[in-house]
């Protein structure tokens, strides 16, 4: 029996691999055994090549992706060097495209898997394991007929074949695939960001995305779904991510999922994430999303972009006044975390229409504003765009935009330090309140104008060169709302001090209390002391706030509790969307940690 493994280079550590573990299960279908390799793209080379050989495949499959193409193309020539006879197989986006230019560059390779691998695979492993229907050169004896497969012939020559889907037959609207988790490995990666499907393909094509390339969209039988999802709750796993393409695809597929999810018990820790056309969720859909249990499920929202003529030339619709109602509806309970997503540089969108687009979705107030920068895959239809609009993109993964005829350069680098510094504030939950309060009062609530003169100033002090700790980062604000107020600052400087204290409570666990604020622990030291002693009338002391509060010590206290009294009034402090409105009233809240975040801010104003 020959020694098979799977390879992965994951983006992060905190990440999984879907594809090879599809491929584990696809060979034990057919009674092989192998092995899956997890590594990053940020793992030594060096030792990259030593964790394979410690494994001595006779064949080696690697999962291809913009993210680790050219780590890839770097380690399969050193595997060939120090196992001269694996057979190496690689799959994925990657190859599935231009698929014999790449075989032709990368001699090393000996077979290519195009599209979805789990039938092709056991095809191939057929004749190479159960046939041996193999030469010592690592060609093949008998030309296959395997749809799906890229390989080469005696005389070095490729047969590329063609991209292909695993489709039923007898149902092709069923998607039948391996469950790709045992059970043995849940408790080993239950802590890490878990990848799971229900169906393949995409109603909408848009010209960006892979999908475009495929048609119709499968789905896996419920009663499948429901058991496997039972399997993670049971073995308590932290975060599932649906890697569907569009989840709300068909709503007799997703509506029961999101109803199990519901149902689930109150100890149930699991998380799960959904990719979904928010446009198209009907009211009895936001009812049940409504109800769910607060930290349940999160959903990643992609706009791409709301000017009206961009979108059709990406072959994409968005139906805005139905997204802002329903995004604003999801917010109404706070009880999910919302995604949405821009992506820079489409054709035909200049700086000016991307500030509009950014504006318009800053104003929803969402969790998270993801941008990303437009890429270039291999077979999608950006590609037919490129002579249109003049693009130029890197030639290497991830083939991102470098310009085009409306945006030069130049601007899409600054992009990409303005996307650095929002990724740093707003996106990390960190100074929110005071940003809006700059936004509102200074950029008359254009929040592009904002982030753009920041990114002007992040620039000239040479910080987009270096890494920041946490705490600095509220210095450089408060170092730039200086410079930008001036004299005209006056009262405006003691709010954003108070906005500032409060933000820095909210994020990072509240770890971080920069010196240059007036925290005033000391001044109101008696007034707490009788909060935390039960000092105060029946009710108004910590047992009457929290519950089963004992008192311990001030060491156990400072861990897990914080009291902050502010000159302001700062509404919304309870995690729901939207910027504070700030009022001349003194106000106290206690802050409430658990393991290093943020559990729960409560109003005692008028306790202490």
């Amino acid at each position: 029996m020959k020694n098979i493994l799977w390879l992965a280079f994951n983006a992060k550590f905190s990440h999984t691999s879907l594809a090879t573990r599809y491929l584990r299960q696809a060979a034990a279908e057919i009674n092989i055994p192998s092995e899956i390799l997890e590594l990053t793209i940020n793992n030594y080379i060096p030792d990259v090549l030593s964790e394979i050989y410690e494994y001595k495949p006779d064949i080696l499959g690697i999962s291809c992706y913009i993210w680790n193409i050219e780590l890839v193309k770097k380690v399969i020539p050193l595997v060939r060097h120090v196992l001269p006879q694996c057979i190496i197989i690689c799959g994925g986006p990657e190859v599935s495209y231009e698929t014999k230019s790449f075989m032709q560059d990368n001699p090393a390779v000996d077979f290519a898997v195009r599209g979805e691998a789990e039938d092709t695979i056991k095809a191939l492993l057929e004749h190479i394991v159960v046939r041996q229907d193999i030469n010592g050169d690592r060609i093949l004896l008998n030309e296959p007929d395997i749809r799906g497969l890229a390989y080469r012939q005696a005389d070095g020559s490729v047969v590329e074949g063609e991209a292909v889907t695993v489709v039923d037959a007898d149902e092709p609207r069923s998607l039948r695939v391996p469950f790709p988790y045992t059970k043995e490995e849940l408790a080993d990666i239950k802590e890490k960001i878990l990848y799971y499907e229900t169906s393949r393909g995409c109603p909408f094509s848009c010209a960006y995305c892979l999908s475009c390339a495929t048609s119709g969209v499968r789905f896996r039988p419920f009663d499948e779904v429901r058991q496997e999802l039972d399997l993670f709750v049971e073995c308590n796993v932290r975060q599932i991510k649906f890697v569907d393409r569009t989840f709300n695809a068909r709503k007799e597929h997703f509506l029961p999922i999101i109803r199990y999810i519901k149902d689930l018990p109150a100890s149930c820790r699991t998380n799960f994430h959904f990719e979904v056309a928010v446009d198209y969720l009907d009211d009895e859909t936001i009812g049940l999303l409504q109800a769910l249990p607060k930290g349940r499920i999160q959903l990643e929202i992609g706009i791409q972009t709301t000017n009206p003529a961009v979108l059709k030339r990406i072959s994409r619709v968005n139906h805005w006044e139905d997204i802002c109602r329903n995004i604003k509806a999801l917010q109404k309970n706070g009880n999910m975390h919302i995604h949405t997503d821009l992506i820079i540089g489409l054709p035909g969108e200049d700086l000016a229409s991307f500030g509009r687009s950014f504006n318009d979705l800053y104003a929803l107030h969402t969790d998270m504003l993801q941008l990303g920068f437009l890429k270039f895959l291999k077979g999608a239809a950006m590609m037919e765009l490129v002579a249109a609009y003049d693009y130029k993109y890197m030639d290497i993964g991830p083939y991102e935009v470098l310009s085009n005829n409306v945006m030069d350069y130049g601007q899409i680098r600054w992009l990409h330090i303005f996307e650095q510094v929002f990724e740093l504030y707003h996106n990390a939950g960190r100074c929110r309140k005071t940003s809006d309060y700059i936004i509102e009062k200074y950029y008359n609530g254009n929040a592009f104008g904002f982030y753009s003169a920041f990114t002007d100033y992040w620039e000239a002090q040479g910080y987009h060169r270096r890494a920041h700790s946490a705490k600095s980062l509220y210095g450089y604000l408060w170092d730039f709302f200086g410079k930008m107020s001036g004299d005209k600052a006056g009262k405006d400087s003691c709010i954003v001090d108070n906005l500032m204290r409060f933000d820095a409570l909210m994020a990072d666990g509240g770890q971080y209390r920069p010196d240059f604020l007036h925290w005033n622990n000391e001044t109101y030291q008696d007034q707490t002391a009788a909060f935390w002693r039960d000092k105060l009338p029946a009710g108004k002391g910590a047992s009457g706030v929290i519950d089963g509060y004992k008192f311990t010590n001030w060491r156990e206290l400072n861990k897990k509790y914080h009291i902050e009294f502010f000159d302001v009034k700062v509404e919304a402090f309870d995690g729901k969307p939207g910027p504070g409105v700030i009022a001349q009233q003194p106000q106290a809240l206690l802050f409430m940690y658990s393991n290093h975040m943020l559990n729960r801010v409560v109003d005692i104003s008028g306790a202490v």
